[in-house]
């Protein structure tokens, strides 16, 4: 199968956040938040693989915009976990870059599947 960057990022992304969880419930005892950004975050790589199997176009797009959105989900959850002093500022950053890169991967994509439309 062809490399695809943009599942290959999410993959790397989605490891990333499994680490987090697996530090916020040993070191800081927090379950709630860290439930919902794993849900989120691995989502975004699912979704993506999903879409490279997607039926026609528009499910597709349809994939690929689901994937945006938990993305998104993500930045809050990690821009949340700094704001609560969960993680530390620096941390953050690095996975807000991670996050935000993989969101500008999405958008791109999904103009570049509309415009052909």
């Amino acid at each position: 199968m062809k490399e695809n960057p943009l599942l290959e990022q999410s993959l790397s992304f989605a490891s990333e956040i499994i680490k987090l969880q697996k530090f916020l419930l040993k070191e800081k005892k927090e379950t709630i938040i860290s439930k919902q950004i794993i849900r989120s975050a691995t989502s975004v790589g699912a979704n993506i693989n999903e879409a490279n199997y997607a039926s026609s176009k528009p499910d597709f797009i349809s994939k690929l915009h689901i994937a945006l959105k938990e993305c998104a989900e993500t930045e809050y959850w990690i821009r949340l976990l700094e704001k609560s002093d969960y993680i530390n500022s620096k941390y953050a950053e690095n996975l807000l870059v991670k996050c935000l890169s993989l969101k500008k991967m999405l958008i791109s994509s999904l103009n570049t599947v509309k415009s052909k439309i």
